[in-house]
């Protein structure tokens, strides 16, 4: 089973939930929805036909480390040669370096579609986007164009290096040193693990941006640096000079994304590595940060891709599987499975996460670019603060989200999902890494509720709410009974989620435990909510280009009755997680942790 880029709800999705004309007009007027469509079309093309026959391969045959060298799975270099080529690595990037300066909205749904067709393979592209951000925004001029557009191009990647053995989220922990040399560079010594695409042969360099320690540095998170330490050195003129001190001690054997290679890296044993500081001393973390946030929100597109995956090999086998005859007798010999209410269910589960979880995404992607390109500097400032209200969510609850999915994707295959030769449960294992890298959920629900809810006395969480109450007056007078019967679930969700925002701000600072107890829960409350109302937006406009007499009524049928699946049968979670949230953290704050061992 491949993968077929699911275009239309894409463009749809753009079209009607995520404003791409209104955006394009007011940011990007050099370029029209059609422009958007045809890049759409090519990106399929590649992922479709290069990139996603490698997918069930590179999980049989993984990369692998011998005599010091890494070489990646079959037939990704060339995979990675004809991306490259292609221009996708630099989608979205300022053109002064190498980019094609386009939306990205429409990066995200290129992105979106090379990882469905090849998880560990976009991985490269991922570490490589959050590496470009970091310098375009923290890096001298100067390290700006020796790096960025050999990166654009394919001739080097880049890599993110924060993990250590004693520190995994808690970077204070951090150790690597970096000692300041009479020319300005510095000497790095210490070890990384878990660095995605830190060693391989895709590219002639590898540019790995890395944490560190300066001799003077305050102890806390406040006295770490980010620099550059490439893989082989780099003269002035961009030319390579001879490795750097930086040798792959070894690969990690994972439970899934099995063809991209997680390296520990080990800098500075034969006299220290070459680095080169970005920015001022000890603002590393706060740079980081801007690769990291790029990162998770790509992460979360991961989470969605693989869902995407995952749901088509299961609809094509359930196409296919006859089994048992249909429990109101219309039939008396074994139909396909897809007939069986109980498929249907979890089929339906499938797609309406997926939709749902895509617009809420691509939401977010257009809200960042409003947030960093449109005229007024008061709609920038309010669209940056919806969006990083959203980067939680959509990291956090389109990966855990990935994990339900990913399993029904096996549950429909019965008892040949547990059997690696059909390939369901690739899917499964790959998805599981996702609530865990670039931040755990938890790491997100925190940050949800510390930075995103409390920073400005829940001001934005609580304007999702109003926009949200709008939506139900929408639905309500609509007239539909699909769309009514929407409204009802949506109004509850809300109510719920406004319950534990004002639970939130009335007791984070009075009994923290209780509330942090609940912070996972929030984050999946809001997640299911936010993106419950997306799903409502897109049966609005679905219904409205039915009315408009739009020829595709199929699709805008199912458009609206998916939306009517995500609100009866998922969104009356909100309730009971609300209660969970608001009357359950008493439960674990008082338990004594000794009780685990009686």
């Amino acid at each position: 089973m491949t993968y077929t880029a699911p275009q239309k709800d894409m463009l749809f999705t753009l079209e009607h939930v995520a404003n791409a004309n209104q955006i394009l007009a007011d940011i990007h007027s050099e370029i029209d929805f059609d422009t958007i469509a045809g890049v759409m079309d090519e990106a399929a093309k590649l992922t479709q036909d290069v990139i996603a026959p490698l997918n069930r391969l590179g999980d049989l045959e993984p990369s692998f480390l011998k005599d010091g060298k890494v070489t990646t799975t079959a037939g990704f270099k060339n995979a990675f040669d004809q991306y490259t080529q292609g221009g996708w690595q630099g989608l979205s990037h300022p053109e002064d370096v190498g980019g094609q300066n386009l939306p990205k909205l429409l990066a995200t749904a290129c992105m979106e579609m090379l990882n469905s067709a090849n998880l560990s393979f976009a991985l490269c592209s991922l570490l490589t986007d959050g590496s470009i951000e970091a310098l375009l925004t923290a890096g001298s001029e100067e390290q700006k164009q020796l790096f960025i557009p050999r990166m654009i191009s394919g001739q080097w990647t880049g890599s993110m290096n924060l993990t250590e053995p004693q520190a995994g989220s808690d970077l204070a922990l951090v150790r690597t040193r970096a000692e300041p040399q009479a020319d300005g560079t510095y000497k790095v010594f210490g070890t990384k693990i878990f660095i995605t695409y830190g060693d391989h042969d895709l590219a002639e360099n590898i540019i790995h941006l890395v944490l560190a320690r300066t001799p003077s540095a305050p102890e806390d998170i406040k006295g770490i640096s980010l620099f550059i330490v490439p893989k082989v050195n780099v003269n002035p003129d961009g030319s390579l000079g001879a490795p750097n001190d930086v040798q792959c001690l070894s690969l990690e054997h994972k439970l899934g994304i099995k063809a991209s290679p997680t390296a520990v890296l080990q800098f500075g044993d034969n006299g220290g590595a070459t680095g080169y500081l970005i920015g001022e001393e000890n603002r590393g973390l706060e740079y980081m940060f801007i690769m990291m946030n790029a990162a998770r929100f790509a992460v979360g597109i991961q989470g969605l891709s693989v869902m995407e995956r995952s749901y088509q090999h299961a609809l094509s086998y359930a196409r296919e599987r006859l089994q048992s005859r249909p429990v109101d007798g219309s039939a008396r010999e074994a139909v396909a499975i897809i007939h069986h209410p109980d498929v249907k269910r979890m089929l339906l589960t499938m797609k309406s996460t997926i939709e749902a979880c895509r617009a809420m995404a691509y939401h977010a992607a257009g809200l960042s670019d409003i947030a960093h390109h449109h005229a007024d500097a008061e709609v920038r400032a309010a669209a940056l603060a919806q969006y990083e209200f959203m980067v939680p969510l959509v990291k956090g609850y389109s990966t855990e989200q990935s994990i339900d999915v990913t399993s029904l994707g096996v549950q429909i295959h019965g008892g040949m999902g547990f059997i690696e030769e059909t390939g369901a449960a690739q899917y499964y294992r790959d998805a599981r890494i996702l609530p865990i890298y670039e931040g755990t959920t938890a790491i997100q629900a925190n940050d949800l509720i510390g930075r995103k809810t409390l920073r400005d006395g829940g001001a934005v969480a609580l304007s999702f709410a109003d926009q949200i109450g709008l939506t139900v007056s929408e639905l309500n007078q609509s007239g539909n009974a699909s769309l009514t019967a929407i409204a009802t679930s949506l109004s509850a969700a809300n109510a719920a989620y406004r319950s534990v925002v004002a639970h939130v701000l009335a007791h984070t600072k009075s009994n923290p435990n209780n509330v942090f107890a609940g912070s996972v829960p929030y984050l999946k409350l809001a997640g299911l909510t936010i993106s419950a109302w997306h799903s409502a937006r897109a049966a609005l406009a679905a219904q409205a280009q039915l009315d408009a007499g739009n020829n595709d009524g199929e699709f805008m049928t199912a458009k609206i009755q998916t939306a009517l699946f995500y609100a009866q049968h998922l969104l009356p979670q909100a309730s009971a997680i609300a209660s969970s949230i608001t009357e359950g953290g008493e439960a674990v704050a008082q338990f004594d942790v000794s009780g685990f061992y009686s």
